[in-house]
């Protein structure tokens, strides 16, 4: 692959800005508390009824068998049609975000904050396995849609949507009470370094296969 040290630069640094936010949180967190203080009265406001409505319902696009369902039937789309590489990589951004946010929320082992819950939800809040989740997920589609979709209007738009989905559910952690807004930057910088870090061995095993005539 052409650029493939660019995509492991550019994970590494979405890591390491990981890390720093990290270590802020584990032995700083009283400086991040002016930051996720403002963000969060401007998120929650006055809990207007239409917005909690929405959110209540959009943060569970975020929930692990939604994730999941969705990574299964777009994975199942894709081997039935012979993209295995781009169903493959449905199958692993599921897994591999599933292993490592897991990992990282008891390494971190940040509290849930201490303001109401509009729903109940358990674990550490560090890094946001929503956020995380949604962000992986939609990147993954995006990265399938970039090579198996003309460009023009069509893909852009649904590129766009995919990402304001995403967005949308961070979001909806931070209404609901569950999250930081740390929490939110510390689940997309993972996403991204997760998607930086899959693509180019993504790329290279569909350029073997369709030279192989393992895929389409």
């Amino acid at each position: 692959m052409k650029h493939k040290q660019i995509y492991y630069r550019n994970a590494s640094f979405a890591a390491l800005f990981f890390v720093i936010l990290g270590y802020a949180i584990k032995f700083y967190p009283e400086q991040l508390v002016g930051f996720d203080s403002t963000i969060q009265n401007a998120v929650r406001g006055d809990f207007p009824e239409l917005a909690t409505a929405f959110f209540t319902k959009i943060t569970l696009l975020g929930n692990t068998v939604s994730v999941l369902a969705i990574c299964i039937v777009l994975a199942g789309i894709f081997y039935y049609k012979k993209w295995k590489a781009e169903s493959y990589l449905m199958l692993a951004s599921f897994a591999v975000m599933g292993v490592v946010s897991t990992a990282l929320k008891y390494l971190y082992q940040r509290p849930r904050p201490s303001i109401p819950w509009l729903m109940d939800t358990v674990g550490y809040s560090f890094p946001s396995w929503h956020t995380a989740s949604t962000m992986m997920v939609a990147g993954a589609i995006i990265i399938v849609l970039q090579g198996r979709m003309k460009a023009g209007v069509g893909r852009l738009v649904l590129q766009v949507l995919l990402v304001l989905v995403a967005v949308l559910v961070a979001l909806s952690r931070v209404y609901l009470g569950m999250h930081y807004p740390t929490d939110l930057i510390g689940g997309w910088l993972l996403a991204l370094t997760l998607l930086w870090m899959m693509y180019p061995i993504y790329d290279q095993k569909r350029f073997e296969w369709r030279f192989q005539g393992k895929q389409k």
